[in-house]
């Protein structure tokens, strides 16, 4: 078996974790058990590219019961736990590309050897493998699913360009994922990153959130909830209202970096904090990503501004300004939840990665009916994973009856 990891002796510890997770993702567990006894994905070469986590793991392992040939990547350099790439290589067989810390060329070099299968189907997230696809031409027979909102913009912009060479099904547009996912999990493991990184104290900072979609709304509700002073931008009038009326201060990026102390990125979008923002932030203030790639900060031009840079802590760097100023930037402007944290609780991805699973299987089913297209993840999926959940947690729910069914099916009934 070909892999390349950073060590193979640390799969002991990267074991426990993975049973850790596993024990909280029930949904993913049933459908596990279910793809055990029927196979759906029997010889389904199946090529991931995601963020290499103990959840990821869990993934993994469901899909090889459901009979999927599997080989992982990292989706992001900073990404991948390296234990739990040691054990899913040593105890459990599958082939795992991914070293925390791996430069650029190394990472392109492992998408290309997750490509070496030959893969029906592929799992994406961030749209790379996607991308690395269509660059090289390569076929792939059944299609794939994309796991994030910015991989989502990608691949949603070739669709529209007519450049998209086979299906693709959006798990990030799954209620069950966005809601859930996005919010909770981008929020908690934001703030758990920044914390973790830098063992500031969040209650009585000015904490910028730049962006107001699912995850700067996950974001700007746990920062409150430290007793922060969130302040939001956004470029979009109804988000923007959106943010006000749920009690947030929302000015422009220009106005919010003299002020800031924290600030956080999720966007989806490139320099969205610049040079002369840099330039006239407060001494010591600290900026980090949450967005997939590291392009939401212009980092090059901090350090043109720049004399002396240095890492102060583990993914902390701290760049002196010609004038003077300690500016501090967080796990080289990558996800900093995934790089000075462990990502999404379990709790969410259970959802998150059961419409993978789902989404996998069905595309193994649908494919002659799909054309290439960007999909949303069929409705019932969505609704079941739900309902899985909601049991998991022994929560039950009302029912409609014939009579409300009926009156909602008709338009005669009035007062």
């Amino acid at each position: 078996m070909n892999y390349d990891i950073k060590d193979v002796s640390l799969s002991k510890r990267g074991k426990l974790r993975i049973e850790w997770a596993s024990d909280n993702m029930p949904v993913l567990a049933l459908i596990r058990e279910r793809f055990s006894k029927e196979k759906p994905l029997a010889g389904v070469k199946t090529a991931c590219c995601l963020h290499v986590t103990t959840e990821t793991a869990v993934l993994m392992l469901t899909l090889k019961a459901g009979g999927a040939d599997i080989v992982l990547c990292a989706s992001n350099p900073l990404s991948t736990q390296d234990d739990v790439a040691a054990s899913l290589v040593r105890d459990y067989g599958i082939p795992v590309f991914a070293i925390k810390g791996e430069d650029n060329k190394l990472y392109y070099e492992h998408l290309k050897a997750a490509l070496d299968i030959d893969p029906d189907i592929t799992m994406d997230d961030g749209a790379d493998l996607v991308s690395t696809i269509h660059k090289e031409k390569k076929h792939i027979p059944l299609g794939g699913t994309e796991e994030t909102t910015t991989g989502v913009i990608r691949l949603r912009a070739m669709e529209l360009q007519g450049k998209l060479l086979h299906p693709i099904i959006a798990v990030n547009d799954a209620q069950t994922k966005y809601l859930f996912d996005n919010r909770y999990g981008t929020g908690q493991s934001t703030i758990d990153g920044i914390i973790r990184a830098t063992n500031k104290l969040i209650a009585g900072s000015n904490f910028v959130v730049c962006g107001y979609g699912w995850c700067g709304r996950g974001c700007a509700m746990r920062a409150k909830g430290l007793g922060a002073n969130v302040i939001i931008i956004e470029v979009d009038p109804f988000k923007a209202l959106e943010a006000v009326m749920d009690g947030f201060l929302v000015m422009p990026i220009a106005q919010a970096a003299k002020i800031g102390d924290i600030f956080v990125t999720v966007t989806g979008d490139i320099n969205v904090i610049r040079g002369e923002h840099f330039k006239v932030m407060k001494d010591k203030a600290i900026v980090c990503n949450s967005g997939h790639f590291n392009v939401e900060i212009d980092i090059p031009a901090l350090q043109k501004m720049s004399k002396k840079r240095r890492i102060i802590r583990d993914f902390v760097e701290e760049f002196v300004t010609s004038d003077g100023r300690r500016l501090y930037v967080l796990g080289d402007g990558r996800l900093i939840n995934l790089a000075a944290a462990e990502g999404h609780p379990a709790q969410v991805m259970d959802m998150s990665f059961a419409n993978q699973a789902l989404s996998a299987e069905y595309m193994k089913k649908n494919y002659k009916k799909l054309e290439k297209k960007v999909y949303k993840v069929p409705e019932d999926i969505d609704r079941r994973i739900a309902e899985l959940k909601l049991a998991s947690m022994g929560i039950k729910i009302d029912r409609l009856t014939a009579e409300q069914k009926k009156y909602l099916a008709s338009w005669e009934m009035g007062t």
